[in-house]
């Protein structure tokens, strides 16, 4: 779908998706967001995949989110700090979606690749982020965590 096209913003999937836990969304449910195949490395920071993938994963819908942001990611160019950004909030979603599955372990392992992911910010922003953004993820994907264990 071409980003020219009129998009509900406001649109959110009837649940979010936790395997073993709900129903799995039709294939395709979230094409209506993935950026044009053609998107250039500064289209993708405003597009609309990049922006309700950050609404999803603030509403703790985190499969969804790495659906849409996965799609940005592949667009990204392959060394850029734009696809390390994505990267490391994609573990961040897959770190979220395991503490909503009580898969501690894993959830810690996906917080440290994301860590190790994330770019030097430089104090300028990313797609939007700045560190302070992306802490405020980190600890949202981290709160089934007790906090000994961060």
């Amino acid at each position: 779908m071409s980003q020219h096209n009129v998009v509900d913003l406001n649109w959110r999937p009837s649940h979010a998706y936790i395997p073993g836990q709900t129903p799995r969304h039709d294939e395709g449910i979230f094409d209506q967001f993935k950026p044009n195949l053609s998107a250039s490395d500064k289209e993708l920071d405003h597009c609309i995949a990049w922006q309700i993938g950050q609404v999803f994963f603030q509403e703790e819908y985190y499969w969804e989110a790495h659906e849409v942001w996965e799609a940005v990611w592949m667009l990204c160019e392959e060394t850029s700090i734009r696809r390390a950004l994505a990267r490391s909030l994609i573990q961040l979603t897959n770190a979220g979606l395991k503490g909503k599955m009580g898969r501690e372990k894993a959830q810690v392992r996906l917080l440290g690749l994301a860590r190790l992911a994330c770019p030097n910010f430089s104090s300028k922003k990313i797609m939007g982020f700045n560190p302070d953004d992306w802490e405020e993820f980190y600890s949202k994907a981290s709160l089934a965590i007790p906090s000994t264990k961060i």
